[in-house]
C-alpha cells in the first residue's frame, strides 16, 4: 500500500520518503512533533481515544506541526517519546521487550518513554516472518530484533545528524545518550525535543549501525515490565474496560449444537425487564442488549429459544477418536519428511518399537473471555477489543459490512491472556452483525462458559510411531504417522487443498536435532465438526510429547539412563548438550529418590530455542500425582530481557501441565461437556511446585519463548511418572485412578475421555515444598 493509500501526503520534490522502508523489512521510523506528553495506559475512554489518534494520525494537524508520522518512534518537543507498539499484549511481557530494542538503540531510557498499540496497517506493522500484522507463534522478538533496532539506530542517527548541523561539527564528534546527544569536543548538549524539526529532514541511513553487545545498556539486563504499574492501580484498559459514550452490553444466547442454528425466538417479557434496549438476532444467536449485563442475563433468560440441530448423526468424541484411529491404518497419507530408506533400516535393525499415542481436544480457556464493542453509523465502524490480529479484524469487519477496510476503526487494547484465541476474527464478525441492527454502540461479551463450549478447539491427534534400533540401543530408523485435522482449514479462504501437508500437523518432529539416519513423517488428514484453531504451543506441543514420550520408550528398550540416551544422539549439537547438561547437573538427575519417586526429562528445539526440562514427581499408591520439582535448562539465544525469559518459561510449564493432567473437551449428543473452570481445571497455586530456570547465555540469534515451555511440559511429567511407577502414559490427560500400586505392569494407552472428570486432583502439601527447598 503507498503513502497515498495510507493517507499520507507526498514527500516534496526531492526530499527523503518518510515512509521508507529499511533494509529487509516494511518498518519506518517518524518524529512527530506532539502539542503536550500523553500517557502510555489510558484510564478514561477519552485518553485512549487521543492515543489512537497518536498513533494513527496520518495528517498534518494541530498536533503534528506540519510533519505526517509513521513507523515507531514518535518525539516531542517535551514530555516522553512514543514508542507505536506493532505486536500486542496479552501478558507475555511483549511491550517491554519491543521497547528495549527500540530505547536501545534510540539511546533513551524505558522511563523516558511511553507505549502505544499500532493501529491497523500491514505496510508498517507487519511481522517480518508471517507477513502479516499478527502477534503470535513466539515469532515477536524474533522478528522485531533486527529491524525494531534499527529503527532506533535510524532515529537516532538522524537526531545526531541534526545536531552536528546546528553545531557545525562531524557526526563523529558527536554521541546520544538518555535522549540527549552531546559534542564530545566542548560538550554541548542538546535535547531530542529540540531536534526533532531538523531531524525530520534528515535523510533516512539506509544501513544504520546496530550496537554490539558489548555495549547493550538495557538489552540482555532484566527490566521491570512498563505495563505492570497500570496493571496494579486498575488504570489499563483491556477490551472488556472499554467504556464508549451511550454503549449498551449484549449478553448472548448461543446455539448449544455444532453446527445448529437459531429457530423461533418467543418474547416472553424480556422487554419489561428494567434497562433492556433491545433483542437481536443472528443465524446462531440471540443477544439483548441493556444497560448492564446483569439486565441483559435476566432479560436473556425470560426468552424462549428454540435451537434447531444440524441434520445427520449427532457428533461425539467417541465417534471421533474411533475415525481418527480407523484413519491410521486406512487413511491416505502425505508426506512431511523422508530421510534415508526406512524399509531397510527395519529390516537390517535389531529391535523394533512401536506405540500409538493420543491427544485430545483443547480450549484455550484465557482468563478474558471474548468481548468487543461496536459502533456501526452511516459513515463508518468504530470496533474496541484486544485482538492477536487487526488487519484481519478490520478486513472482516469491511466484509460484513459491505465498506472499504478505511472506513473501520480498530483500537486494539491489552489482551487478558489468549494462547492463539484471539488469532481469528469471527468475536469481530458476530459483534458487527448484531451492532447493525441499532443505532448506539454495543459491547458483546461472552461469558466463560461461552468461551470455552464456543472455542476454536486445539485439534485432536493419534500417532502410530516405530522406531528400529541398532545393536547399540540407538534408533536407526523412525516412523510416525500423524492423524489429525487441520488448523489451517479454518483460516485459509478456501480450506487447505487435500493432498497437502498441514505444516502445523507436523511441527516439531520433521525438523529433529537427534541423529537418527532414516526417518519418515507422514500425515492423514481427518475431519472433525467442531471449529479449530491454534493453541499454545501449537503443532510442537503435540508432537514433542509423542516423540519425548517415546525416546523414553526406546531408552527403556535398550536399558540406558534417558538422559544420556538423548546425549549419544546429541553428540554432534553442542548447543543442545549444553542445555542438557545444565539441567541434569541442577535437577541433581541420577541421585537417589525415594519410593514411587521419580524424574522424567524432556528435551526439544522448537521456535528458535533449546530447552531442557527435568520434572520430579512423587505418586500416591492410590495414583495421585504430586509435582515435587521443575527444573529448566533454556538457551533462547541472545535474550533480551532475561527476567521476563525465566517468567514466560515458568508459565508455560504450568500451562502445559495443566492441560496433560486434567484439560479435554469432549463432546457428546452434539454438544462440548466441559463449561468452566470446574470441569477445564487448572493447577492450583497450592499444587505449583518449586520451579527453577537456568538462561544459557548465548550469542545465537533470539528464539521464542512464550510457547517453548508450554512443550517441554506433558513429556516431562511422562516420563517422571514412568520412572516413578513404571507405568507408560500414551493419552492424555493423565488417568491418575491407572497409576496406583496394582497398575505397576500396565499401560496407558487407551479408555474414555468422557472420564476427564474423574481424574483424582493434585496434592502439593507447602511444607513438603519448603523442605524440598532446603
Amino acid at each position: 500500500m503507498s503513502g497515498d493509500a495510507n493517507g499520507a501526503p507526498h514527500s516534496p520534490e526531492g526530499a527523503p520518503s518518510r515512509r521508507r522502508f529499511l533494509t529487509g523489512a516494511a518498518l519506518t521510523i517518524g518524529f512527530a512533533i506532539l502539542d503536550q506528553p500523553r500517557r502510555a495506559w489510558a484510564q478514561s475512554q477519552a485518553e485512549d481515544s487521543s492515543l489512537h489518534a497518536l498513533a494513527t494520525e496520518t495528517e498534518p494537524g494541530d498536533a503534528f506541526d506540519g510533519f505526517a508520522p509513521g513507523g515507531f518512534i514518535r518525539i516531542p518537543q517535551t514530555g516522553k517519546i512514543t514508542l507505536v507498539m506493532p505486536f500486542v499484549e496479552m501478558g507475555q511481557g511483549i511491550y517491554t521487550g519491543v521497547a528495549m530494542l527500540l530505547a536501545e538503540e534510540l539511546e533513551v531510557r524505558l522511563d523516558q518513554v511511553q507505549l502505544v498499540a499500532a493501529p491497523p496497517n500491514a505496510d508498517l506493522y507487519a511481522n517480518p516472518i508471517y507477513k502479516t500484522q499478527m502477534t503470535g507463534g513466539s515469532a515477536s522478538t524474533r522478528a522485531g530484533w533486527v529491524p525494531l533496532r534499527q529503527a532506533g539506530a535510524a532515529a537516532r542517527m538522524m537526531l545526531i545528524s541534526a545536531a552536528a548541523r546546528r553545531w557545525n561539527v562531524a557526526a563523529e564528534q558527536c554521541e546520544a545518550r538518555d535522549g540527549i546527544v552531546h559534542c564530545r569536543t566542548d560538550r554541548r548538549t542538546l535535547s531530542y525535543g529540540a531536534l526533532v524539526k531538523q531531524a525530520a529532514v534528515e535523510a533516512t541511513p539506509q544501513d544504520p549501525r546496530l550496537k554490539p553487545a558489548s555495549e547493550f545498556r538495557l538489552i540482555g539486563h532484566s527490566q521491570h515490565r512498563l505495563d505492570t504499574p497500570a496493571k496494579v492501580d486498575g488504570s489499563a484498559v483491556f477490551g472488556i474496560d472499554v467504556k464508549v459514550p451511550g454503549m449498551k452490553i449484549a449478553a448472548l444466547a448461543l446455539c448449544p449444537y455444532i453446527g445448529g442454528r437459531l429457530g423461533k425466538v418467543t418474547d416472553n417479557g424480556a422487554r419489561r425487564v428494567r434497562g433492556v434496549a433491545d433483542v437481536l438476532r443472528i443465524h446462531d444467536a440471540v443477544a439483548v442488549t441493556a444497560d448492564s449485563f446483569w439486565a441483559a442475563r435476566k432479560a436473556l433468560d425470560a426468552l424462549d429459544i428454540d435451537w434447531l440441530r444440524p441434520a445427520g448423526p449427532a457428533p461425539s468424541t467417541t465417534d471421533m477418536e474411533a475415525r481418527m484411529r480407523d484413519a491410521g491404518g486406512s487413511g491416505k497419507p502425505v508426506l512431511g519428511a523422508a530421510t534415508g530408506d526406512v524399509d531397510k533400516a527395519f529390516a537390517a535393525a535389531s529391535d523394533r518399537l512401536e506405540a500409538e499415542y493420543q491427544l485430545p481436544l483443547l480450549a484455550h480457556a484465557a482468563m478474558e473471555p471474548l468481548v468487543t464493542t461496536v459502533h456501526v453509523r452511516p459513515d463508518g465502524c468504530e470496533i474496541w477489543l484486544g485482538t492477536q490480529s487487526p488487519v484481519d479484524c478490520q478486513t472482516a469487519a469491511a466484509a460484513e459490512l459491505g465498506i472499504p477496510p478505511e472506513r473501520v476503526t480498530l483500537h486494539n487494547h491489552l489482551i487478558g491472556g489468549s494462547f492463539g484465541r484471539r488469532l481469528s476474527p469471527e468475536m469481530v464478525v458476530q459483534a458487527v452483525s448484531l451492532a447493525r441492527q441499532v443505532r448506539y454502540p454495543v459491547k458483546v461479551m461472552w461469558t466463560r462458559e461461552q468461551d470455552i463450549r464456543q472455542d476454536r478447539f486445539k485439534p485432536h491427534y493419534h500417532d502410530r510411531i516405530a522406531a528400529g534400533l541398532g545393536p547399540d540401543g540407538l534408533p536407526t530408523v523412525l516412523t510416525d504417522r500423524i492423524c489429525g485435522p487441520s488448523t489451517f482449514n479454518g483460516y485459509l479462504p478456501k480450506g487447505l487443498p487435500d493432498g497437502e501437508i498441514d505444516s502445523d500437523a507436523i511441527e516439531g518432529v520433521v525438523d529433529l536435532p537427534y541423529s537418527i539416519p532414516a526417518r519418515r513423517i507422514d500425515w492423514v488428514r481427518t475431519r472433525v465438526p467442531v471449529e479449530l484453531g491454534w493453541w499454545r504451543g501449537v503443532g510442537a506441543a503435540h508432537n514433542i510429547f509423542v516423540l519425548e514420550s517415546f525416546l523414553d520408550e526406546c531408552a527403556e528398550r535398550a536399558g540406558r539412563d534417558p538422559l544420556s540416551y538423548r546425549r549419544a544422539l546429541l553428540a554432534h549439537h553442542p548447543r543442545s548438550l549444553n542445555v542438557l547438561r545444565i539441567a541434569a547437573e541442577r535437577s541433581r538427575w541420577g541421585t537417589e529418590l525415594p519410593p514411587r519417586c521419580g524424574r522424567g526429562v524432556s528435551f526439544h528445539q522448537s521456535f528458535g530455542t533449546h530447552l531442557a526440562l527435568v520434572c520430579e514427581v512423587e505418586v500416591s499408591r492410590t495414583g495421585e500425582i504430586m509435582l515435587r520439582r521443575l527444573t529448566a535448562a533454556v538457551d533462547p539465544g541472545q535474550a533480551t530481557n532475561p527476567d521476563g525469559i525465566v517468567a514466560q518459561i515458568e508459565g508455560g510449564v504450568l500451562f502445559g501441565l495443566s492441560a496433560a493432567l486434567f484439560n479435554a473437551v469432549t463432546v457428546t449428543d452434539g454438544r462440548i461437556d466441559q463449561r468452566n473452570f470446574n470441569d477445564y481445571r487448572q493447577l492450583r497455586m497450592n499444587e505449583t511446585p518449586p520451579i527453577s530456570v537456568h538462561l544459557v547465555k548465548s550469542t545465537e540469534k533470539p528464539g521464542g519463548i512464550g510457547e517453548a515451555g508450554v512443550v517441554s511440559a506433558a513429556p516431562a511429567l511422562a516420563n517422571a511418572v514412568f520412572a516413578a511407577t513404571g507405568v507408560r502414559v500414551r493419552q492424555l490427560p493423565f488417568a491418575s485412578a491407572k497409576l496406583g500400586e496394582k497398575a505397576a505392569d500396565k499401560i496407558i494407552a487407551g479408555g474414555s475421555l468422557a472420564a476427564v472428570a474423574g481424574i483424582a486432583a493434585i496434592t502439593a502439601l507447602a511444607t513438603r515444598q519448603k523442605e524440598m527447598e532446603a
